[in-house]
Protein backbone atom coordinates (compact mmCIF):
# COMPACT_ATOMS: atom_id res chain seq x y z
CA UNK A 1 0.00 0.00 0.00
CA UNK A 2 1.13 3.78 -0.69
CA UNK A 3 1.89 6.44 1.79
CA UNK A 4 3.02 9.51 2.62
CA UNK A 5 4.92 11.03 5.30
CA UNK A 6 2.42 11.82 8.58
CA UNK A 7 -0.20 9.28 7.58
CA UNK A 8 -1.18 6.10 9.96
CA UNK A 9 -0.15 2.95 8.45
CA UNK A 10 -2.47 1.47 6.54
CA UNK A 11 -4.32 -1.84 6.09
CA UNK A 12 -3.64 -4.58 6.13
CA UNK A 13 -3.78 -4.76 10.15
CA UNK A 14 -0.48 -5.40 11.46
CA UNK A 15 1.73 -3.96 8.43
CA UNK A 16 5.00 -3.03 10.57
CA UNK A 17 7.87 -1.93 7.77
CA UNK A 18 7.31 0.88 5.32
CA UNK A 19 9.88 1.03 2.41
CA UNK A 20 10.80 4.61 2.01
CA UNK A 21 9.66 5.75 -1.72
CA UNK A 22 13.97 6.41 -2.32
CA UNK A 23 14.76 2.44 -2.33
CA UNK A 24 11.40 1.53 -4.64
CA UNK A 25 11.38 1.99 -8.45
CA UNK A 26 7.97 1.73 -9.68
CA UNK A 27 6.43 0.27 -12.67
CA UNK A 28 3.21 0.69 -13.47
CA UNK A 29 1.14 -1.39 -10.44
CA UNK A 30 3.98 -2.92 -9.70
CA UNK A 31 7.44 -1.73 -7.60
CA UNK A 32 11.17 -3.08 -7.55
CA UNK A 33 12.21 -2.94 -3.81
CA UNK A 34 15.87 -1.93 -3.86
CA UNK A 35 16.57 -2.15 -0.41
CA UNK A 36 15.38 -2.32 3.21
CA UNK A 37 16.86 -0.80 5.57
CA UNK A 38 16.55 -1.49 9.53
CA UNK A 39 14.31 0.78 10.49
CA UNK A 40 10.56 0.58 10.54
CA UNK A 41 9.65 4.12 9.74
CA UNK A 42 6.88 3.86 12.24
CA UNK A 43 6.74 6.14 14.74
CA UNK A 44 4.57 4.70 17.89
CA UNK A 45 2.23 6.64 19.62
CA UNK A 46 3.30 8.76 22.77
CA UNK A 47 7.51 8.48 21.65
CA UNK A 48 7.50 11.86 21.96
CA UNK A 49 5.10 12.76 25.41
CA UNK A 50 2.31 10.91 26.59
CA UNK A 51 -0.77 12.47 28.11
CA UNK A 52 -0.20 14.39 31.03
CA UNK A 53 3.22 14.95 30.04
CA UNK A 54 4.18 18.26 31.52
CA UNK A 55 6.96 21.51 30.37
CA UNK A 56 8.37 21.81 34.47
CA UNK A 57 8.34 24.94 35.59
CA UNK A 58 9.89 27.27 36.51
CA UNK A 59 12.13 28.22 33.35
CA UNK A 60 12.29 30.69 30.54
CA UNK A 61 10.30 29.64 27.80
CA UNK A 62 12.60 28.70 24.96
CA UNK A 63 11.40 28.92 21.26
CA UNK A 64 11.56 25.04 21.66
CA UNK A 65 9.42 25.22 24.96
CA UNK A 66 6.57 27.19 22.89
CA UNK A 67 6.90 24.49 19.69
CA UNK A 68 6.18 21.46 22.40
CA UNK A 69 3.49 23.35 24.14
CA UNK A 70 1.60 23.97 20.31
CA UNK A 71 2.18 20.58 20.14
CA UNK A 72 0.59 19.16 23.57
CA UNK A 73 -2.77 21.36 21.83
CA UNK A 74 -1.80 23.70 24.95
CA UNK A 75 -2.82 27.03 23.39
CA UNK A 76 -2.63 28.55 26.60
CA UNK A 77 0.27 29.15 29.41
CA UNK A 78 0.36 30.43 32.59
CA UNK A 79 3.29 33.08 32.74
CA UNK A 80 4.77 35.83 34.76
CA UNK A 81 4.59 39.21 32.87
CA UNK A 82 8.02 41.35 32.28
CA UNK A 83 8.99 43.06 34.85
CA UNK A 84 8.81 47.24 34.06
CA UNK A 85 12.34 48.52 35.40
CA UNK A 86 13.27 52.25 35.31
CA UNK A 87 16.78 53.30 35.06
CA UNK A 88 18.02 56.82 36.24
CA UNK A 89 21.77 58.03 35.90
CA UNK A 90 22.16 60.58 38.48
CA UNK A 91 24.93 63.69 38.07
CA UNK A 92 25.71 67.53 36.69
CA UNK A 93 28.61 66.02 35.26
CA UNK A 94 26.67 63.29 32.65
CA UNK A 95 25.47 63.85 29.36
CA UNK A 96 23.84 61.80 26.78
CA UNK A 97 25.97 59.62 23.90
CA UNK A 98 25.82 61.80 20.80
CA UNK A 99 25.93 64.64 22.70
CA UNK A 100 29.53 66.91 23.11
CA UNK A 101 30.69 66.83 26.48
CA UNK A 102 32.68 69.82 27.45
CA UNK A 103 36.29 69.25 29.17
CA UNK A 104 34.24 68.70 32.96
CA UNK A 105 31.54 66.34 31.58
CA UNK A 106 31.65 62.56 30.69
CA UNK A 107 28.87 60.49 28.68
CA UNK A 108 26.35 58.41 30.70
CA UNK A 109 27.39 54.89 30.04
CA UNK A 110 26.48 53.06 32.71
CA UNK A 111 22.63 53.21 32.26
CA UNK A 112 22.74 51.50 28.82
CA UNK A 113 24.79 48.78 29.67
CA UNK A 114 22.55 48.26 32.60
CA UNK A 115 19.33 47.92 29.92
CA UNK A 116 21.06 45.65 27.69
CA UNK A 117 21.27 43.66 30.87
CA UNK A 118 18.22 44.08 31.49
CA UNK A 119 16.51 43.13 28.80
CA UNK A 120 18.41 40.18 28.09
CA UNK A 121 16.75 38.66 31.46
CA UNK A 122 13.18 39.92 29.83
CA UNK A 123 12.44 43.45 31.57
CA UNK A 124 10.94 45.90 29.63
CA UNK A 125 12.92 49.14 30.04
CA UNK A 126 12.04 52.64 30.52
CA UNK A 127 15.78 54.43 30.60
CA UNK A 128 14.35 58.31 32.37
CA UNK A 129 15.86 61.67 31.97
CA UNK A 130 19.23 62.11 33.30
CA UNK A 131 18.94 63.59 37.01
CA UNK A 132 21.04 66.30 37.87
CA UNK A 133 22.37 66.95 41.69
CA UNK A 134 19.68 68.90 43.17
CA UNK A 135 16.91 67.63 45.35
CA UNK A 136 14.06 69.18 42.93
CA UNK A 137 15.09 67.47 39.89
CA UNK A 138 15.75 64.19 41.57
CA UNK A 139 12.28 64.71 42.58
CA UNK A 140 10.95 64.85 39.01
CA UNK A 141 12.66 61.98 37.62
CA UNK A 142 11.43 59.76 40.67
CA UNK A 143 8.07 60.58 39.95
CA UNK A 144 8.59 59.41 36.00
CA UNK A 145 9.66 56.40 37.30
CA UNK A 146 6.29 55.37 38.83
CA UNK A 147 4.70 52.18 37.85
CA UNK A 148 7.89 50.40 37.54
CA UNK A 149 8.33 46.94 39.50
CA UNK A 150 12.38 48.23 39.85
CA UNK A 151 13.94 51.04 39.96
CA UNK A 152 17.99 51.46 39.75
CA UNK A 153 19.67 54.42 40.28
CA UNK A 154 23.00 55.14 39.01
CA UNK A 155 25.62 57.06 41.13
CA UNK A 156 24.40 59.81 44.07
CA UNK A 157 24.49 56.97 46.47
CA UNK A 158 27.58 57.47 48.11
CA UNK A 159 28.20 60.41 50.64
CA UNK A 160 29.20 63.37 48.99
CA UNK A 161 27.49 66.74 49.30
CA UNK A 162 26.11 66.08 45.83
CA UNK A 163 25.24 62.36 46.89
CA UNK A 164 21.81 63.06 47.08
CA UNK A 165 19.70 59.83 46.04
CA UNK A 166 18.68 58.51 49.16
CA UNK A 167 17.72 61.26 51.04
CA UNK A 168 15.13 62.12 48.14
CA UNK A 169 14.55 58.57 47.98
CA UNK A 170 13.61 58.80 51.96
CA UNK A 171 11.66 61.95 51.55
CA UNK A 172 9.48 60.04 48.95
CA UNK A 173 9.07 56.73 51.27
CA UNK A 174 12.17 54.74 51.00
CA UNK A 175 11.96 52.37 53.40
CA UNK A 176 15.89 51.20 52.83
CA UNK A 177 16.67 47.29 53.45
CA UNK A 178 20.50 48.35 53.59
CA UNK A 179 23.07 50.64 52.27
CA UNK A 180 27.15 49.65 51.89
CA UNK A 181 28.32 46.37 51.21
CA UNK A 182 31.95 44.76 51.90
CA UNK A 183 32.67 44.08 48.09
CA UNK A 184 34.94 45.57 45.77
CA UNK A 185 33.95 47.22 42.91
CA UNK A 186 30.74 48.49 44.63
CA UNK A 187 30.54 49.15 47.58
CA UNK A 188 28.51 52.38 47.91
CA UNK A 189 25.03 50.05 46.83
CA UNK A 190 21.66 50.94 48.27
CA UNK A 191 18.14 49.11 48.13
CA UNK A 192 15.01 49.05 49.94
CA UNK A 193 11.16 49.57 48.93
CA UNK A 194 9.74 52.59 47.43
CA UNK A 195 6.02 52.52 46.95
CA UNK A 196 5.20 49.07 45.12
CA UNK A 197 8.65 49.36 43.39
CA UNK A 198 12.18 48.38 44.80
CA UNK A 199 14.87 50.52 44.46
CA UNK A 200 18.42 49.31 43.33
CA UNK A 201 20.63 52.14 44.16
CA UNK A 202 24.25 51.29 42.28
CA UNK A 203 27.21 53.11 42.35
CA UNK A 204 28.59 55.95 39.73
CA UNK A 205 31.79 54.02 38.44
CA UNK A 206 30.64 52.38 35.08
CA UNK A 207 32.44 48.74 36.30
CA UNK A 208 31.28 49.52 39.50
CA UNK A 209 27.84 49.70 38.20
CA UNK A 210 27.99 46.50 35.72
CA UNK A 211 29.06 44.62 38.12
CA UNK A 212 26.64 45.27 40.76
CA UNK A 213 24.00 44.99 38.31
CA UNK A 214 25.32 41.12 37.53
CA UNK A 215 25.26 40.48 41.46
CA UNK A 216 22.01 42.17 42.36
CA UNK A 217 19.48 43.56 39.23
CA UNK A 218 20.06 40.08 37.58
CA UNK A 219 18.71 37.63 40.66
CA UNK A 220 15.93 40.43 41.44
CA UNK A 221 14.63 40.28 37.53
CA UNK A 222 14.42 36.82 37.37
CA UNK A 223 12.99 36.34 40.81
CA UNK A 224 10.07 38.91 39.21
CA UNK A 225 9.71 36.21 36.51
CA UNK A 226 9.31 33.57 38.75
CA UNK A 227 12.95 31.32 38.09
CA UNK A 228 15.29 31.02 41.28
CA UNK A 229 16.51 34.27 42.59
CA UNK A 230 19.29 33.02 44.49
CA UNK A 231 22.80 34.53 43.87
CA UNK A 232 24.40 33.37 40.43
CA UNK A 233 25.94 30.24 39.75
CA UNK A 234 29.82 29.75 40.71
CA UNK A 235 32.17 27.74 38.84
CA UNK A 236 35.54 26.54 39.16
CA UNK A 237 38.56 26.92 37.11
CA UNK A 238 42.66 27.46 37.47
CA UNK A 239 44.74 29.98 38.82
CA UNK A 240 46.81 31.31 35.70
CA UNK A 241 49.29 33.14 38.26
CA UNK A 242 49.51 33.92 41.84
CA UNK A 243 47.66 36.13 44.10
CA UNK A 244 48.53 37.98 47.20
CA UNK A 245 46.59 37.97 50.28
CA UNK A 246 42.62 39.77 49.87
CA UNK A 247 40.91 42.48 52.37
CA UNK A 248 38.07 42.24 53.96
CA UNK A 249 36.04 42.82 51.40
CA UNK A 250 35.10 40.88 48.85
CA UNK A 251 37.00 41.53 45.06
CA UNK A 252 35.27 40.17 41.93
CA UNK A 253 38.47 40.43 39.80
CA UNK A 254 37.63 40.93 36.35
CA UNK A 255 39.62 37.84 34.05
CA UNK A 256 39.32 35.97 30.60
CA UNK A 257 38.96 32.08 30.86
CA UNK A 258 41.08 29.77 28.70
CA UNK A 259 40.12 26.39 27.88
CA UNK A 260 42.62 23.75 28.31
CA UNK A 261 41.72 19.79 26.85
CA UNK A 262 43.77 18.05 29.17
CA UNK A 263 42.44 20.19 32.20
CA UNK A 264 38.88 19.64 33.58
CA UNK A 265 38.68 23.62 34.27
CA UNK A 266 39.58 26.27 32.15
CA UNK A 267 42.47 28.19 33.44
CA UNK A 268 41.13 32.22 34.53
CA UNK A 269 43.66 34.61 34.18
CA UNK A 270 42.93 38.04 36.51
CA UNK A 271 43.69 40.86 34.18
CA UNK A 272 46.58 43.17 35.94
CA UNK A 273 44.66 46.36 36.03
CA UNK A 274 41.07 46.55 37.89
CA UNK A 275 40.54 49.99 38.33
CA UNK A 276 36.71 50.35 38.52
CA UNK A 277 36.41 53.08 35.70
CA UNK A 278 38.11 50.77 33.14
CA UNK A 279 35.32 49.71 30.80
CA UNK A 280 37.65 48.66 27.89
CA UNK A 281 38.97 45.73 30.29
CA UNK A 282 35.62 44.92 31.46
CA UNK A 283 34.33 44.63 27.88
CA UNK A 284 37.23 42.24 27.30
CA UNK A 285 36.38 39.80 30.34
CA UNK A 286 34.35 36.32 30.28
CA UNK A 287 34.57 35.94 34.12
CA UNK A 288 34.58 38.02 37.27
CA UNK A 289 36.83 35.77 39.58
CA UNK A 290 35.83 35.97 43.07
CA UNK A 291 37.81 36.64 45.84
CA UNK A 292 36.18 36.23 49.62
CA UNK A 293 36.78 38.46 52.20
CA UNK A 294 40.41 37.81 54.16
CA UNK A 295 41.06 34.69 51.31
CA UNK A 296 44.85 33.99 51.96
CA UNK A 297 47.61 33.67 49.01
CA UNK A 298 46.46 32.11 46.62
CA UNK A 299 49.34 29.99 44.04
CA UNK A 300 48.75 29.32 40.22
CA UNK A 301 47.10 26.08 39.55
CA UNK A 302 44.38 26.24 42.77
CA UNK A 303 41.21 26.13 42.04
CA UNK A 304 38.98 29.42 42.38
CA UNK A 305 35.32 30.52 42.00
CA UNK A 306 34.14 32.66 38.86
CA UNK A 307 31.09 34.09 37.84
CA UNK A 308 30.61 34.23 34.23
CA UNK A 309 29.76 36.92 32.22
CA UNK A 310 28.44 35.71 28.90
CA UNK A 311 25.50 33.39 30.24
CA UNK A 312 22.51 35.78 31.24
CA UNK A 313 20.27 34.06 29.47
CA UNK A 314 21.23 30.92 31.02
CA UNK A 315 18.52 30.66 33.61
CA UNK A 316 21.02 29.18 36.85
CA UNK A 317 23.51 32.00 35.30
Amino acid sequence: MRIFTGAPPPPPEGADHIVIQEDVRATGDYIDINAVDDAAHIRPAGADFKTGAQITPPRRLTPADVALAAAMNAPRLSVYRRPEVAIIATGDELVSPGEDPRPDQIIASNTYGLAAMAEAEGAVVRLLPIARDTRASLSATFEMARGADLIVTVGGASVGDHDLVGAVAAQMGLERSFYKIAMRPGKPLMAGRMGDAVLLGLPGNPVSAMVCGHLFMVPQLRAFQGLPGQARRTHKARLDRDLPENGPRAHYMRASLAQDPDHPYPAIIPFTQQDSALLTIFAEAGALLIRHPHDGPRKAGELVDYLRLCAMNDTQG
